[in-house]
């Protein structure tokens, strides 16, 4: 377990401590049931009311807050507290517990090219030619496909797939199950399909004949930058001849699709449930909000917001924030929702004057 002084604590996230910097503190908790041995998350007024219903010496909160108030002996303040979460919470995560060096049950090919740090748990295969930077820690079943490359510092879950021919940077996260280099979903038919018929008709897909769909083999592989993570149960397909890719800096959530040839910019954030068709461009700085779906062959500008649930069917430019089903302009379609509630009673009043004209014409 963790055991560091609030001060130091404090100096790895560049700031100070305030009271008694001595403390000892062992991990981190809730206000309401904090231990004397660990760091309460007061981070808002509303949150730092439950300190006294706990046994916290020391809490971490916000700029300018009255900690002494609260009966503690030391704080951290933050500008930005959610901020110095990011740093707190790497100081005090106690990793998953995998042991050093190279289990004697995982099955390493002789040709693969392994810093000499590396750590492989049991019951993983690493393929002919793959290379694995230095510090990296490769959990239990991952399998990592023959001349795969993947950078220094990666940390690799239980049960994750990396294909062949693959190239990761540096300080890469693979949360369990994750499925980077599959195949791609492509396939063809000997003439137009009714689906390809049906979407350059917009609707009429002539006269129905079923065919047999033949596969293209996927070719390419996939190129992640540095300091990605991809989620549990997510999958990155392969191209079909270029490489798909995923810039440096962009999070992937779990149980999201990016379909073949797909090219993601940098510091993108891609939330839970997010569907990528293939061939489709994302640019930096993009958020898919959860359940986001994105249509092939389109291109997302820079900057980008789609809130969840979001259903993209054709190209957004550069900074626009979009929602609903179609992407609408997010302001648009919240007059459009309100428009919506207010359907009911629109119908109600024009029944109303429906009876009124009838009883004026019979009269009449």
């Amino acid at each position: 377990m963790p055991d560091f002084t609030l001060a130091e604590i404090a100096a790895s996230l560049g700031l100070t401590a305030a009271g008694d910097g001595d403390i000892r503190i062992a991990g981190v908790a809730e206000p309401e049931t904090c231990p004397a041995d660990h760091l309460a998350l007061a981070m808002k007024p509303e949150y730092a009311e439950a300190l006294t219903r706990g046994d916290a010496r020391a809490a971490m909160m916000w700029d300018g807050a009255d900690w002494q108030s609260y009966g503690l002996d030391g704080a951290i303040l933050a500008k930005r507290p959610r901020f110095a979460l990011s740093g707190l919470s790497a100081t005090m995560d106690p990793g998953q517990g995998y042991s050093t060096g190279i289990h004697p049950m995982s099955d390493v090919h002789p040709e693969a090219e392994l810093a000499p740090d590396v750590t492989v748990a049991a019951f993983s295969v690493i393929g002919r030619g793959a290379k694995i930077g230095a510090g990296s820690v490769i959990g239990p079943q991952v399998h990592i496909g023959a001349e795969t490359e993947i950078g220094p510092g990666a940390l690799i879950h239980a049960g994750a797939r990396i294909g062949a021919r693959c190239t990761i940077g540096a300080n890469f996260i693979c949360q369990p199950n994750a499925v980077i280099g599959g195949d791609g979903f492509s396939f063809v038919t000997p003439e137009p399909s009714t689906a390809e018929k049906a979407r350059a008709a917009l609707g009429e897909s002539g006269e129905a004949t079923g065919q047999p769909w033949a596969r293209i083999h996927s070719l390419g592989g996939v190129t992640i930058g540095d300091d990605v993570e991809v989620g549990a149960n997510s999958t990155i397909d392969r191209g079909t001849v270029r490489d798909t890719r995923i810039g440096s800096g962009t999070k992937i959530d779990s149980l999201v699709q990016i379909g073949h040839n797909c090219i993601i910019g940098e510091h993108s954030l891609l939330c839970g449930m997010v569907g990528i068709g293939g061939s489709t461009e994302i640019g930096s700085f993009v958020v898919l909000g959860g359940q986001t779906g994105v249509s092939d062959n389109i291109r997302i500008g820079d900057n980008v917001v789609c809130g969840g649930a979001t259903v993209v069917l054709s190209s957004i430019p550069a900074g626009r924030v979009m929602l609903g089903y179609p992407a609408t302009k997010m302001d648009s379609q919240i007059e459009i929702f309100k428009a919506m509630r207010r359907l009911p009673r629109l119908v109600r009043d024009v029944a109303e004057l429906r009876k009124t004209v009838s009883k004026d014409r019979k009269t009449d």
